[in-house]
């Protein structure tokens, strides 16, 4: 049987007056830890997989912007796992790899902000990843200018890609977000 993945609450935190170069990034202790039950036999179990979306607007235009901060930090795991991002499924460019021995499907989907559902939706359907394997990556207005809080869960709090993913997820909105 698999324990629960377990993350502390924390905040990373950017230069207030920097739009989010991935160079500016202050490193912040996170780790995730997870364990595996092994059968009796000594085989492991397999991970059930994880898919990692960050939410932003594709295009030069939106990029180093605060509301591109979820494609940032995808790009930032990527390079850190050494995970390509060169697929192209659901209307996402994605990534597929491993942390450590956890799967993880990356993703940065190619709609518009306000219409993410349209990838989320599909790629978590297709892969079979439960809601509570969902990381969503993105903006948070109500948060000062830098500042990211992992949360386990919480409604949409009026931002309209948030909302567009729950619609798409059928309403739910039990999946971490990290914003």
């Amino acid at each position: 049987m698999l324990h629960a993945v377990s993350a502390p609450s924390f905040c990373l935190s950017y230069p207030g007056n920097l739009h989010y170069p991935p160079s500016s990034v202050q490193k912040t202790c996170f780790s995730v830890r997870c364990s595996v039950s092994q059968t009796k036999n000594g085989a492991k179990v397999e991970y059930t997989p994880w898919l990692i979306i960050g939410l932003g607007n594709p295009g030069n235009k939106y990029h180093g912007t605060r509301h591109n901060v979820g494609f940032e930090i995808i790009d930032s795991l990527s390079r850190a796992e050494g995970i390509q991002m060169n697929t192209i499924q659901s209307k996402a460019l994605i990534g597929i790899g491993s942390i450590g021995e956890v799967p993880i499907l990356l993703a940065k989907p190619q709609t518009y902000m306000n219409f993410s559902g349209e990838s989320v939706g599909p790629l978590a359907a297709y892969y079979q990843v439960p809601l509570r394997h969902i990381l969503l990556v993105f903006d948070e207005t109500s948060l000062p200018n830098g500042v990211l809080r992992l949360q386990p869960n919480g409604g949409h709090g009026h931002h309209n890609g948030l909302k567009n993913v729950m619609g798409h997820l059928d309403g739910c909105s039990a999946f971490p977000r990290l914003a």
